[in-house]
């Protein structure tokens, strides 16, 4: 009946097809469903990591507010914890997943502390392709992927440390990486803008390409966007899951001595630029780039390995992929390209 009525409404126009009518046939289809995201948060203890997933959902999602531990220690290795919680608004629901890496970077020796992150990621592609190539697939895949990781650095003044370029440099290759400057308010405005201004000059040099990529714009327009939020990165944030009134309106923020910073208010930080770029602009986006790109990179690196090794089914067989002198594993197929990407760019995604 309501397909008929749409006829009726607009039958008194004659060149009417009804092609349009495919985005509300989507929007109600995605509602049923409802949508997945995986969000990762790495840096040392003590950077606001737990407040600032609680300020982005305005909810208790962090590891810290669900499992509360008086007595957590410091782990001596690097442990991976998740936990996901559903989420619902305005009848929008969303399985959100966020990983915790407590233990990295809180070590005195912090060499190769990124490997196990890597393994994680590299693990979560591994379970989607073993369903993905089952003969009686599921129709909706489980998707445990790392969508996008965010990265805290402290907030020195100076200069990204070695452990900070190291990490970047390896997991930008199978991760969209955001970078933040965590505990932004202990930086003055000049402060910040220089080291802000450090950072990308570093990530530069470093040939680091942090999200939103830009060999990844689709067109001028997403062209346009993405160069002004380049040019914010790394995003100078405060978290706070406290609420205050200020002139008569409730909001997050931090009291100090000498008044409060409102978490949301762009001349305090740029929380708010975060949250858009996570969830109201680019979130899709962020989806899609992880499964067109660095899942398929992974998946063709796979898939040529079995072609060559029928035992290569099993990631365990395998020792990690040793690189060469030169930063190119062994063993990596060349000249495969996904999506105008090179394949230089596979090789040095997935080395362990």
């Amino acid at each position: 009946m309501k397909s008929h009525e749409i006829c009726i409404n607009h039958g008194s126009d004659f060149s009417y097809v009804g092609i349009d009518a495919i985005l509300e046939q989507m929007r109600r289809k995605a509602m049923k469903q409802g949508f997945e995201l995986n969000i990762m948060v790495v840096g040392q203890s003590g950077l606001g990591k737990s407040t600032l997933m609680n300020t982005l959902f305005k909810s208790k999602v962090s590891r810290k507010s669900v499992q509360p531990d008086p007595e957590e220690r410091i782990p001596k290795t690097i442990e991976i914890k998740s936990i996901s919680h559903d989420i619902e608004e305005k009848g929008v629901r969303m399985k959100l997943t966020v990983i915790d890496t407590p233990g990295f970077g809180d070590q005195i020796n912090n060499e190769n502390c990124w490997q196990p992150i890597m393994k994680f990621i590299n693990d979560q592609y591994e379970a989607y392709l073993q369903e993905e190539i089952n003969i009686n697939r599921k129709k909706r895949i489980p998707d445990s992927r790392v969508h996008c990781c965010i990265y805290f650095i402290p907030p020195t003044g100076h200069c990204l440390r070695p452990l900070d370029v190291e990490f970047m440099r390896r997991l930008s290759k199978v991760v969209n990486i955001v970078p933040v400057i965590a505990k932004a308010d202990t930086l003055t405005l000049e402060e910040r803008d220089f080291f802000k201004q450090t950072i990308r000059e570093e990530l530069r040099a470093n040939g680091i390409d942090v999200y939103p990529q830009k060999e990844f714009d689709e067109d001028a327009e997403d062209r346009m966007i993405n160069d002004k939020i380049r040019e914010m990165i790394p995003f100078a944030v405060v978290g706070s899951d406290q609420e205050y009134q200020v002139n008569g309106k409730r909001i997050l923020g931090r009291k100090t001595k000498w008044g409060t910073i409102e978490v949301e208010n762009i001349a305090h930080c740029e929380f708010a630029y975060l949250r858009d770029l996570l969830i109201r602009t680019h979130m899709q986006n962020i989806k899609d780039i992880t499964g067109s790109i660095h899942y398929e990179m992974y998946r063709v690196r796979r898939l040529n390995e079995s072609n060559a090794d029928p035992s290569a089914h099993d990631p365990s067989a395998h020792p990690d992929v040793q690189p060469k002198a030169n930063g190119q594993p062994n063993g990596q197929p060349g000249g495969v390209q996904a999506n105008g990407v090179a394949a230089q760019h596979e090789a040095l995604s997935h080395e362990m």
